[in-house]
């Protein structure tokens, strides 16, 4: 275990006030001595920027992972997942807000090193070890941190993240990330200014900088909140996009919505509504498009780009059927799949299995 102590922060500068500025992400919080910034974890300490929550978990669980979800990343196979508190977005329609708008550092209690977790996930047989539950973006020196000590174990690194984060920092940290996932949470920048407190923008250039300028696999999750931003209109727009800008084999997830936070009075997503928008998708060009969190089997299965063979069958997390060849290609047609494969799916399945850190690695 290690102690529950500030760790320097890399991205920021002083201004010519006196205050110093935090370079992370777009919100370039400007923080008097003690003050905290929009994340609640990064603070003034003296004259540097600290990370609060190095070290520092709300828990640690095993999941399969296309719970991330990543349906093209070594699928059926387990994930070591893990979180702190806090986020640099402040969603209204947020799903994990006990969690990433937590203000108490005392739930915390988790505590564990970088090593520590890589050892935990090496002992459980986890192919990969994901940042996720809040935004890794905030604890970005302790993502990082784990990321190499899970490298040097032969671990993957899996970051599911909304992507809002500044060029240095963005170049870092996905440096040290083997795969993501990434919240495109709507296509008008009026969406994200009122309801997620950012912008789109800075989103756009996350996904540009991944395809373009890395080896990162990742995937897309739109989470679908009726009347908000589920439009044909938006809907088309947004995946006309990522077909021109991305491609068409980056994986789109269309997520439903639950009421929960300070949107409770929106009603849950209807199952249509996520078939509609998986239409969509398709009609653009889209290649592979999936609906999460209503049971559709045709929305969880990975279907062949060319001669649209299922190659990949899915009952939510449980693969009933993987039909690859060697070389990860459909065994119809040849044509590759996009992604990152073994030549057996992995059979961990549906399962979630909470652990306690220190128990895993003695």
């Amino acid at each position: 275990m290690i102690a529950a102590t500030n760790y320097p922060g890399r991205y920021w500068h002083l201004l010519d006030d006196g205050r110093i500025q935090c370079d992370l992400c777009p919100r370039d919080c400007k923080l008097h001595v003690g003050q905290r910034g929009a994340c609640f974890v990064r603070m003034r300490e003296d004259d540097q920027i600290v990370l609060t929550t190095y070290g520092r978990s709300s828990g640690f669980c095993i999941d399969p992972i296309e719970k991330k979800p990543l349906n093209h990343f070594y699928p059926g196979s387990s994930v070591l997942s893990f979180g702190t508190a806090g986020c640099n977005l402040a969603c209204k329609f947020c799903q994990n807000w006990d969690i990433s708008k937590s203000r108490d550092m005392d739930r915390l209690m988790d505590q564990a090193s970088p090593e520590t977790i890589a050892i935990a996930a090496e002992k459980h047989g986890c192919k990969s070890v994901a940042f996720t539950y809040n935004d890794p973006v905030i604890f970005a020196e302790y993502a990082m941190d784990t990321a190499d000590a899970c490298h040097q174990r032969g671990i993957k690194t899996v970051a599911v993240t909304a992507g809002y984060i500044h060029e240095e920092a963005r170049r870092d940290f996905f440096s040290k990330i083997d795969a993501a996932n990434v919240d495109l949470k709507a296509f008008t920048d009026e969406f994200y200014y009122k309801l997620t407190g950012s912008h789109l923008q800075p989103v756009l250039d996350t996904l540009l900088y991944l395809k373009h300028e890395t080896d990162v696999w990742f995937e897309i999750t739109t989470l679908l909140i009726p009347g908000k931003n589920d439009s044909d209109e938006e809907l088309t727009a947004m995946c006309k996009w990522i077909k021109e800008n991305l491609g068409g084999d980056v994986p789109l997830h269309f997520s439903a919505f639950h009421p929960d936070h300070k949107m409770p009075d929106i009603p849950a997503t209807p199952p249509s509504t996520l078939v509609r928008a998986r239409e969509i998708a398709i009609k653009q060009g889209l290649n592979y498009v999936y609906t999460g969190n209503v049971h559709n089997i045709e929305g969880d299965t990975t279907f062949c780009a060319d001669c649209h063979s299922p190659l990949i069958v899915r009952d939510w997390y449980q693969i009933n059927q993987y039909r690859l060849s060697e070389d990860g290609c459909c065994p119809d047609c040849g044509s590759a799949l996009a992604g990152m494969f073994d030549e057996e799916a992995g059979n961990f399945g549906a399962r979630r299995i909470p652990i306690s850190i220190h128990k895993a690695t003695t």
